[in-house]
């Protein structure tokens, strides 16, 4: 009998649609993969279903589109034996059913013909290994060859055959078992964690942007530092991102510790996922501390310092994303500047006084909210009190942001005096001059002594003016 959970997993008409298609086609048709696990795990309706043909899978999509209202444009790539269609807002990816085989070299597999059952065997884990088939004799039928069901109740995280082979024929899938595992809230199968340490070394023949992928997944998690932590213990973040490797650890030196700078980034991190989903302000929570590895000095007055560490992180954020293959645009820019600016407001919160909330505002401009959330993050203390006073303060810079930013609207700051009226009133071409005075503007209304507005800027170009010997042109 067939399982009642199951037919409803297929309430879709366009499943019908693939049945009736693959029926023309004489063929047998399954739902494998992440549609049903996340159906079981009751995780929201999915917007992409990956399809098995045991047969062409590009010919049952160009039967399916047939089928279909509008007949979608069938997108067919050869290489891999696949074809994707969208439909109704959802992405469909069909496939033939295959075997594989790898080489050691990469992560590419030969590919043959195969059953359902070969193409099980093939797949990374248990809880992905779940088909329902699409075919008219048991439609809904759940086919579970490897009691992946029992792994989902169980939060377990295992591969279907031997883990040494799955990991070193596709040592992608140990990203992939980190991430759901940090995704899902599950616990990889003991048998398969050692199997990613003893294979952590393959990692080095996975693309970049594969791995940049992957690790994006986990900093979009609930807890992302689930994630970050297994990647250390199974010895994968030095092949990824040594600059946090670098920073675990305690040393002591007459009596004098220090924070161990790697866990505190990890709970900073879980910190900010509480209040952003902003996938780059994750980043530069991630990276915040990156320089104090190499900025760590120890001092008999100061005990540890780690002077510059922002400035030195924030060049290190651009070798780190060039390394990664990760985009060198805005985004980059925005996760250094994040970095740079990491320690402002907190030098801040012990003494808001107005100009340097200017200055806070002028040099974060539109990322002032993002950089404040940082900062709060950044809050680890077990401490209470220390925890209430230093958030209290922080809502102390807020609340003069706030007051600073109507009054003065330094925030995205345009001269209220244009380099070219300078030139204008003093008869000038493009010079040094210019500069020194629009800078000496700049930092009149920052310092408060005068305000952001035309009148009051003109008056003081004036007598800068004069103080540099120009004349007014009558």
């Amino acid at each position: 009998m067939v399982n009642p959970s199951y037919i409803s997993a297929l309430q879709n008409p366009i499943f019908r649609t693939i049945s009736k298609a693959a029926s023309n086609l004489n063929l047998e048709s399954y739902v494998i993969g992440g549609y049903v696990r996340d159906y079981i795990l009751n995780r929201g309706e999915a917007k992409d279903i990956d399809i098995v043909a045991v047969g062409s899978g590009i010919e049952l999509a160009q039967e399916v589109s047939r089928l279909l209202p509008g007949k979608p444009k069938v997108s067919v790539f050869k290489t891999y034996g696949t074809a994707m269609l969208k439909s109704g807002g959802i992405e469909l990816e069909f496939v033939g059913a295959r075997k594989e085989s790898y080489s050691e070299e990469s992560r590419n597999p030969a590919v043959e013909n195969g059953s359902l059952a070969d193409d099980q065997n093939r797949r990374d884990f248990t809880i992905n290994a779940l088909a329902l088939s699409l075919n008219d004799e048991n439609f809904g039928k759940l086919l579970d060859p490897f009691n992946g069901i029992a792994d989902l109740e169980n939060h377990i995280i295992r591969t279907p055959l031997d883990p040494d082979i799955t990991y070193s024929d596709d040592p992608l899938r140990m990203l992939r078992a980190i991430r759901f595992a940090t995704q899902l809230n599950f616990i990889i199968e003991k048998d398969s964690l050692a199997a990613i340490k003893r294979n952590a070394k393959r990692i080095k023949i996975i693309s970049k942007e594969r791995i940049v992928d992957e690790l994006n997944k986990m900093l979009l998690a609930d807890v992302p530092s689930k994630g970050f932590a297994l990647l250390h213990k199974t010895g994968l973040l030095p092949y990824i991102l040594p600059e946090l490797v670098a920073l675990q650890g305690i040393d002591e030196k007459e009596g004098q510790t220090h924070k161990d700078n790697f866990w505190h980034t990890l709970e900073v991190v879980d910190n900010i996922s509480k209040a952003t989903d902003d996938l780059w302000l994750r980043w530069a929570a991630l990276l915040h501390d990156i320089g104090k590895a190499p900025t760590k000095r120890f001092d008999k007055k100061l005990g540890w310092t780690f002077h510059t560490h922002e400035f030195v992180g924030a060049k290190m954020v651009y070798k780190l994303f060039k390394r990664l293959k990760m985009p060198l645009n805005d985004k980059m820019k925005f996760v250094q500047k994040m970095v740079l600016m990491s320690s402002r407001p907190i030098a801040l919160a012990s003494d808001v006084t107005d100009s340097a909330v200017r200055r806070l505002i002028f040099d974060a401009g539109e990322n002032v909210e993002d950089l404040m959330t940082l900062c709060e993050a950044d809050i680890t203390t077990k401490n209470p009190k220390k925890f209430k006073k230093y958030h209290a303060n922080f809502q102390l810079v807020r609340d003069k942001i706030v007051e600073v930013e109507e009054r003065d609207h330094v925030r995205n700051f345009q001269p209220p005096v244009s380099g070219e009226e300078i030139m204008k009133t003093f008869n000038l071409k493009p010079s040094r001059e210019i500069g020194l005075i629009k800078d000496a503007i700049k930092e009149a209304i920052l310092e408060g002594e005068i305000p952001n507005e035309y009148e009051a800027a003109k008056e003081f170009m004036l007598k800068k003016g004069a103080e540099i010997g120009l004349t007014i042109d009558d």
